[in-house]
């Protein structure tokens, strides 16, 4: 009966069209999974003929849809039009962007279709099957077999849609319509200074599950209650007995769920050893429900704040970072894979940074795994940058569904020690309403992080040399973090040695962006732009302005690899690029480097003395 029901329930959300379950199954890399990646057939629909017709109407609307290109029809006769098909068409790889793998579509904005086959056999009679997405950017909608599934909103964060009692033994066509159109209510907006990387950006899977499965947990260290953890363990199915093990600690709990399926988990972490970047100590978790088993890979930490200190594990830590867009730069597309990951974490290690501000959205689900392993603290954000559309509901909710599914996915991660709400918004009394919605959302689903958002600085009309952080939503986030290009936007790097700051907030200050740019190559005078002598020039006198604030606790600039932006037009220089990274697109260090990297070993130094 209860599987009926559900069978039931999800064919009428399939004919409402409705979104993605609102919570993805954790850790979907370890479960029993058919990988769905590889070449995918594609259609490049710039007027979305195959989603609407002439009069704007969607196919997938109608009780008869005839035209939409997600039924994945052949004729029947020769005599019959159908003017598409996925058999003969081009293909792209998935996981990928379709700018970087087609020059045709380098600058592309609207639909591309992807068509997968496959067959499926089920494990068991009872067995559940969810077809599981990584990412896409930015809407997508999901069919079928030519039923809809149901869509996404949201390009950097997971979904996924049950298909028990959908799927056919053989032949199963996986239709799914991605849009990367800019819109000015979206989530980002339409102004960015990053490339619009389109397409089916992470992996696709076709994941299985008893018919009772594990679809959620947290296992968290509390600040200040000494080694005790607390969290809770979601079933999705029956009520039922969960056990959660720690083997290498001799930990073995159990509790039962109750009618909502959570079972509430509270223990002694005896003898553990926690997590930190000079020892980023893993233990192998397992949690299992009736026929479900899931092993997990879990850090434990406390990360706080007392005063102008940010403690890790209740030690003062000096968060030396840098800002990364998740883009290879020797490929010119998005990063994929887990070893894009080890080598964007692995340069910055080699920079001598303990922290990376991961800009400006969610990062692949790599990437927080890597830097577990790894020993790097993150910091995670969401695409609120810039201008968004502060008094519209459908905005904000956007934005909380993003940063929900973020904090779900990445809220194990021992790396992650931030959340931010968003970046250099101009503030006014709807964008601090909006953002302090955003903070108290983030509280009730993680109150063991901090939070922040990258906010700017000005100065008095009378006194350029003076600059002030005031920010109303400072108020209410646990550091002040901002942005400053004094030296490249505002004046020259001289300017930096008269610079005054008055930022009268009793938190840790981070520094969330400075920089200049550079062409890898172009040498010349230290007051001649885009030259590396330049940036470097203003990395040294930076980091000196910068160390004349006494609450600084850390800093990312801007940023450690170049990366493609359609805002940059300078021929010969920039020709598509951001060039503010202190390693080029070839992969290649700018003088700059060297310099940050001098200066973290000093900091590093001064934080490891007794």
């Amino acid at each position: 009966m209860h599987r009926l029901l559900r069978t039931v329930l999800l064919g009428l959300a399939s004919l409402a069209g409705l979104v993605a379950h609102a919570t993805p199954l954790i850790n979907a890399a370890g479960r029993q999974a058919l990988a769905l990646n590889g070449r995918w057939h594609v259609i490049v629909d710039p007027y979305d003929n195959g989603y609407v017709n002439y009069r704007l109407q969607r196919f997938d609307a109608s009780a008869k849809p005839n035209g939409g290109y997600f039924l994945d029809r052949k004729p029947a006769t020769p005599a019959e039009l159908i003017e598409y098909d996925f058999d003969t068409s081009a293909s792209l790889n998935v996981p990928g962007d379709w700018n970087s793998q087609d020059d045709k579509l380098l600058y592309y904005e609207s639909t591309v279709w992807y068509r997968r086959l496959f067959d499926f056999t089920p494990r068991s009679a009872d067995a559940r099957q969810f077809i599981h997405f990584g990412g896409a950017n930015y809407e997508a909608d999901v069919y079928l077999n030519g039923a809809k599934l149901g869509r996404h909103v949201g390009g950097f964060t997971p979904f996924e849609f049950e298909v028990t009692g959908k799927l056919r033994s053989a032949g199963n066509s996986l239709v799914v319509r991605v849009n990367n159109a800019r819109r000015p209510e979206a989530v980002p907006t339409v102004n960015t200074d990053w490339w619009n990387y389109g397409g089916l950006t992470r992996d696709v899977m076709l994941l299985e599950t008893p018919a009772t499965c594990i679809r959620d947990f947290v296992l968290r260290l509390q600040p200040g209650a000494g080694r005790r953890v607390r969290g809770f363990v979601q079933l999705d199915g029956s009520a039922q007995p969960v056990k959660v093990e720690i083997p290498e600690l001799k930990i073995s709990v159990e509790a039962a769920a109750d009618a909502r399926g959570r079972a509430n988990f509270e223990f002694e972490l005896k003898g553990a050893q926690l997590w930190s970047p000079e020892q980023p100590r893993l233990y192998a978790v397992t949690l299992s429900s009736g026929a479900d088993r899931l092993t997990e890979k879990v850090g434990f930490r406390t990360i706080e704040t007392r005063g102008s200190d940010i403690l890790l594990n209740g030690k003062p830590i000096f968060l030396r970072g840098i800002s990364l867009h998740e883009e290879n730069p020797l490929r010119g597309g998005r990063a994929t894979t887990p070893a894009d990951a080890r080598q964007l974490l692995g340069w910055a290690q080699e920079l001598g940074c303990n922290y990376v501000r991961l800009a400006h959205y969610p990062h692949n689900e790599h990437m927080a795994r890597v830097a577990d392993e790894m020993g790097i603290l993150l910091w995670a954000e969401v695409p609120v940058y810039w201008t968004i559309h502060w008094d519209n509901p459908e905005t904000y909710a956007n934005a909380e569904n993003q940063l929900t599914e973020l904090v779900t996915r990445d809220r194990n991660r021992a790396s992650i020690i931030i959340w931010s709400m968003a970046n250099e918004t101009p503030i006014s009394p709807a964008r601090t309403v909006f953002l302090k919605k955003l903070v108290a959302h983030t509280r009730a689903l993680d109150p063991t992080r901090l939070i922040s958002a990258a906010m700017e600085r000005h100065s008095p009309p009378d006194d350029p040399r003076t600059s002030i952080v005031e920010d109303e939503l400072a108020e209410v986030t646990d550091l002040v973090s901002f942005n400053q290009y004094i030296g490249w936007y505002v004046g020259m790097p001289d300017d930096c040695a008269q610079a005054k700051w008055i930022i009268n907030y009793n938190k840790p200050v981070i520094i969330s962006e400075f920089g200049a740019d550079a062409l890898q190559g172009f040498h010349g005078d230290r007051r001649a732009r885009f030259t590396e002598e330049f940036q470097a020039d203003l990395y040294r006198q930076t980091l000196a302005m910068l160390e004349k604030i006494p609450q600084l606790r850390g800093m990312t600039p801007w940023i450690l690899c170049d990366f493609r932006s359609p805002r940059r037009h300078l021929p010969n220089i920039q020709d598509g690029w951001n060039r503010k990274g202190l390693i080029g697109e070839n992969g290649t260090r700018k003088l700059a480097f060297a310099v940050l990297q001098e200066y973290y070993a000093r900091k590093a130094a001064e934080y490891a003395r007794p």
